[in-house]
């Protein structure tokens, strides 16, 4: 049942992506909005689309979810792999995307300190080589 979810919703969403599934929805909406005068711009006429927009988005909400879960977490295997291949790397943040909120923020923070450390070693290394060079 899932193989055949993921590949229905593979394929939806390489199809709804597509150039010409936006154009299709175009001439859809314009030939409603043209259609408008016709049906006196009915209660029924703005129901027509509002009805089938809402199923439809509905629908594709489980479909782009499913395809962007399968990317993150392909997409989070992947990065799982380099960091392991890196003897310098940090192996504790393989699966990363599994730590509490308080655990990500500490390492953000981590993060953050060190980038501030670097632009501080940059900056007295440029400071210094302009001195050098001025001399």
């Amino acid at each position: 049942m899932n193989d055949i979810f993921h590949t229905i919703a593979q394929r939806t969403a390489t199809m709804i992506g597509s150039p010409f599934a936006f154009f299709v929805a175009f001439v859809i909406v314009l030939a409603w909005s043209l259609s408008g005068p016709y049906f006196g711009y009915s209660d029924t006429w703005q129901l027509v689309i509002n009805t089938g927009t809402t199923i439809l988005t509905f629908l594709m909400i489980f479909l782009v979810q499913n395809t962007q879960n399968r990317d993150g977490k392909a997409i989070h295997l992947k990065l799982d792999e380099l960091i392991r291949s890196i003897k310098t790397a940090r192996n504790q943040l393989v699966d990363i995307e599994d730590m509490s909120d308080a655990d990500l923020l500490n390492l953000h923070n981590e993060f953050v300190a060190l980038r501030q450390k670097t632009e501080v070693l940059l900056a007295k290394r440029t400071k210094k080589t302009r001195e050098t060079d001025h001399a």
